[in-house]
Parts: structure tokens; C-alpha cells; sequence
């Protein structure tokens, strides 16, 4: 490892060259659904079937604005939590480490939504994490670069549909969302504002005490580290809004770990430190509390 403090006197613009080549921007696209989508009975959500370059379909779950003038949409970004079977769903049904299900209430505040599975979950879980990691790895990528590399071309589906603005649109995750979501929002300066929860640490901080092994095989991009920490790639979305959620007593985001990112992310700010909301709870571990969906309702009802 280089001793090289990640990301010294790296100009804002050239580390977002470096970040866009480590998460594989533009080398992942997704092909639009060829045929109309299908609703799903009963709710406010369409079931879409992108493909990628590989003729793999991608299953996404889509919440169509509700008016035909330019409005807000969030491109969601789905957890791991070891529950492969979850993927996209997650919008509609939510998972353990949630509040409650996040889409109608996103749609709710006028936002169109899209989630797409990410490889290896939902309805592409027949291939494994490991397996989709080390062929990655053996072609000079990384299966976090494939996931991003998808998730900006949903990003940029989502821009181009009737009905969106494609300068409001806003990113949301929880966890493994949550990395990839301010990752893409540092990559992408079309992003107007990012929620993450649950995620935001320093890793070369975990790295010392082991806990980076706590995070899947997934999330693994070489070189990563040598270019920039997590909070100087969070600082580099600066001053677009940015909201972050963490708990103390969440072994990815000890306080030990915490602290730096936040101090680095905080420095970024500190000419827009009024677009940076943060809401950390002593006693909580890795879980949305109530307080921080109540806080990110009306980050979202003000960012976007």
C-alpha cells in the first residue's frame, strides 16, 4: 500500500476523472425495456426489465412521475445485508434495517423512483457474490465498478423520461446503497443531492482494527485508497446537499472510524455547511432510526 495520504493535492475535477475510471462510469450501460412496462396490480409501481451488455435482464421496480411537468426523482439504491433474494424489492417492501418500506413515501412527496437489482441480487441471484468478484477481478475491474457502471446508466435513464427534471434528481441507499451512493454522486455532478445511511466511514480507520472484512467481497476496487478516503470522495460532492446517517453502535461505522470521514466531510463544507445534514444516535446500530426517516423526508422535500 502506498504511504501517500489518499487523495493529497488532488484538484476536485481531476479526482473525479480518477473516481469515474476506479467505478467503471459509462463501461456498464443498460438497454432500455423494449416492450411497455408492466404495473403492478394494485400499487404505484411498474416492473421494468432493462438488459446489459451481457443480454442479462435487469429487473427494476419504477415509480412514474405523477404529472407531465418536469418534477424531483431519486434513483434508489438497494442494501446487501447477506439477503440476495431482496435486490430492487426492496423498494416496495423494504428489509429489517429500515424504517419501512422507503418507495410510496419518496413518491409521495412527488418524486419519480427507480430501483434496478444489482448483480447477484433479486432476480439475478443465481450467480454468487464471490463468483461475479473474482471474474471481475481476473478481467482488471471490480463488481463494485459493475454495479456503478450500471447504476449510472440508470441514472441516466431516469433523466431522459417524460415528466423528470433531470436536474432534481437525488440518490438514496442504505448501507451497501449507501456507499454507492455518494460514490456515484462524487462521480456524477449532474446528482443534485444524496441520502446515505448507515455506511460512512473511513475504511483505512476499519482496515486497522479488521472490520473492513465485515463488508462483502463486493465492495473491494483496487487502488481505491491510494487515490482518496471516503471523506474526501463524500467532501467532493460539495456544496450539493448531502445527508448522512449513522449510528455509534453500528460495527461498519464505529466512532473511531466515523470521526475522521466525518471531519474530512465536514471540512468540504465548511463554506456550504447549510447543505450538509447529519444525524448520528449514540445508541443505534446498523438500522434506519425513525428520526432519520422523519429528517430525510424533509431533506428530500428541500433538496429537490
Amino acid at each position: 500500500m502506498s504511504t501517500k495520504p489518499a487523495g493529497q493535492d488532488v484538484p476536485g475535477f481531476q479526482l473525479r476523472d480518477q473516481l469515474r475510471a476506479l467505478f467503471e462510469i459509462g463501461h456498464h450501460p443498460l438497454y432500455p425495456p423494449p416492450q411497455d412496462p408492466g404495473d403492478l396490480e394494485g400499487t404505484i409501481f411498474q416492473q421494468l426489465h432493462f438488459s446489459n451488455a451481457s443480454h442479462e435482464k435487469v429487473r427494476a421496480f419504477y415509480v412514474p412521475p405523477k404529472n407531465t411537468a418536469p418534477g424531483p426523482a431519486v434513483l434508489y439504491i438497494h442494501a446487501h445485508g447477506a439477503r440476495y433474494d431482496i435486490g430492487a424489492r426492496e423498494l416496495i417492501d423494504g428489509r429489517p434495517a429500515l424504517a419501512g418500506p422507503m418507495g410510496q413515501s419518496l413518491a409521495d412527496l412527488g418524486c419519480a423512483v427507480l430501483c434496478i437489482d444489482l448483480p447477484g441480487f433479486g432476480e439475478r441471484c443465481d450467480k454468487s457474490e464471490s463468483a461475479l468478484a473474482k471474474k471481475a477481478l481476473w478481467y482488471g475491474g471490480s463488481l463494485a465498478g459493475q454495479m456503478l457502471g450500471e447504476l449510472h446508466s440508470a441514472f441516466h435513464w431516469l433523466g431522459s423520461q417524460d415528466g423528470v427534471d433531470s436536474s432534481r434528481i437525488g440518490l438514496f441507499g442504505l448501507s451497501m446503497g449507501a456507499t454507492f451512493a455518494y460514490w456515484l454522486a462524487a462521480a456524477e455532478p449532474r446528482v443534485a443531492a444524496v441520502t446515505h445511511l448507515c455506511c460512512f466511514a473511513d475504511f483505512a480507520a476499519l482496515i486497522e482494527t479488521d472490520a473492513h472484512d465485515l463488508h462483502g467481497p463486493y465492495l473491494t476496487i483496487p487502488n481505491l485508497l491510494n487515490v482518496a478516503s471516503n471523506g474526501q470522495i463524500a467532501g467532493a460532492i460539495a456544496p450539493r446537499p448531502q445527508f448522512v446517517g449513522i449510528g455509534d453502535q453500528d460495527p461498519l461505522t464505529p466512532p473511531h472510524a466515523a470521526d475522521p470521514a466525518l471531519g474530512e466531510l465536514r471540512a468540504a463544507y465548511s463554506g456550504s455547511a447549510e447543505h450538509l445534514h447529519i444525524v448520528r444516535d449514540a445508541e443505534a446500530g446498523h438500522t434506519e432510526t425513525p428520526d432519520m426517516r422523519r429528517a430525510v423526508l424533509k431533506f428530500f422535500a428541500s433538496s429537490l
